[in-house]
């Protein structure tokens, strides 16, 4: 595998950390800034925000630059918004900072797996995508808890000033390993990567994240009380299993990556199907403290099994100008983490008891099953046509060349 993908796992890693590193930071940002917990909760939609917006925004804007220096800007910008986040005075410009981090997340992952299934063979795309993932898995097994002890230790202001300091590393990996023939600016232009969202396999695409992914965050939004109020962990114990999550989420990124070079569908359905199963079976698997370490591992598996082949099945749905498309995914990614989180709390709401998310999710992934069914459908209706009038005419071709001949 190329060495442009390190670049980018780098960046990945970095962007991985700021993004969860504010859930275990937010009891001493609110003391320090003298706000309440769920004021300070704010921080994360903020930067959740940030992404909806900036992946299709910035794609859309930098379309005409080559992506080797959209990818150096991007990060540029990401270096920029975490040192801000560091040097806040107050809320109001710590939400404006996280906003501002948020803003590069989705367009660096999108312009990101453009460049990685480019330096690599035709059989070998999933694959070089999920390695870029890889960053995004592995700060959750490491960049992430370290950040917060640094947090908890050092403040809240550190942790972020060090996350701008993989943010330069990841700068400087850039500009060094991504090849040279990503530094012209791609044909297709702002019109040629608009035109690309008109096409309906690929918003039957995003919606397949928009499900797949909702369904993860259904359960993985209320894991916590999950595995304290059901399966009797105590808090303390808490971040030692969100690091199964991600040992879980690595291995299926990786899994994923190279099932899909062999069948993207079969491993788009086949992760699917296994996240609602999985899901279905947390009520279950709760009930005990080995079985609910090993669910949420297993969690992490199924749900990143599919990471690769969605964002491949969006780049190929919009062969001629994928980067914009992949952006959108990122934001997809994002729409499903407000959108799980947000049916995950209406079975929690309803009294549906502590575990109620995850059989929640577990429609939401039959509901992605469906989606992704629609899109099989839809290409096969456009292939067939075009398959049968290929076929006619060179049935035609062989009289054509008889009657010559006589």
């Amino acid at each position: 595998m190329p060495l442009a993908l390190l670049a980018l796992a780098v960046g990945a890693f970095g962007i991985g950390t700021t993004e969860f590193v504010m859930m275990g930071l937010l009891p001493d940002v609110a003391h320090d800034l003298h706000i309440s917990i769920p004021t300070a909760g704010h921080l994360v939609s903020a930067y959740a925000l940030g992404v909806v917006i900036g992946a299709p925004l910035l794609a859309a804007l930098t379309a005409h630059m080559s992506r080797r220096t959209v990818l150096i800007a991007l990060m540029v910008l990401f270096v920029a918004g975490n040192a801000l986040s560091a040097f806040a005075p107050g809320n109001g410009s710590l939400l404006a900072a996280r906003f501002l981090s948020g803003l590069p997340h989705g367009a660096f992952f999108g312009v990101g797996a453009v460049v990685a299934t480019t330096t690599v063979p035709p059989e070998r795309k999933a694959r070089s995508v999920s390695l870029m993932f890889l960053g995004l898995t592995v700060a959750n097994i490491a960049g992430v808890p370290v950040a917060t002890l640094v947090g908890q230790h050092l403040g809240w202001r550190a942790a972020f000033l060090g996350v701008s300091v993989i943010g330069l590393a990841a700068i400087a990996s850039l500009a060094l390993l991504i090849p040279h023939d990503h530094t012209h600016a791609p044909a297709t232009g702002l019109r040629g990567e608009m035109a690309a969202l008109k096409s309906l396999p690929v918003w039957l695409a995003l919606g397949t994240t928009v499900a797949g992914f909702g369904a993860l965050f259904a359960a993985y939004s209320y894991v916590t009380p999950m595995l304290t109020d059901s399966a009797g962990y105590a808090e303390s114990s808490v971040t030692l299993l969100l690091a199964l999550f991600g040992v879980g989420a690595t291995v299926g990124n990786l899994l994923g990556g190279r099932l899909a070079d062999h069948t993207l569908r079969g491993t788009l359905f086949g992760g699917l199907a296994a996240l609602g199963a999985v899901l279905l079976l947390f009520p279950l698997l709760m009930r005990t403290e080995w079985s609910a370490a090993l669910a949420v591992t297993l969690l992490g598996t199924a749900a990143f099994v599919t990471g690769s082949p969605l964002q491949l099945m969006v780049m190929e749905k919009a062969a001629a100008a994928p980067s914009l498309a992949s952006s959108a995914n990122q934001a997809a990614f994002n729409l499903a983490n407000a959108g799980g989180a947000w049916i995950g709390g209406l079975a929690l709401a309803a009294g549906f008891g502590a575990t109620s998310p995850a059989p929640a999710g577990a429609m939401l992934a039959v509901l992605g099953l469906g989606v992704a069914g629609v899109a099989y459908a839809v290409d096969r209706r456009r292939v067939t046509p075009s398959a049968g009038r290929e076929r006619l005419v060179a049935s035609h071709v062989p009289e054509q060349s008889s009657a010559l001949h006589h």
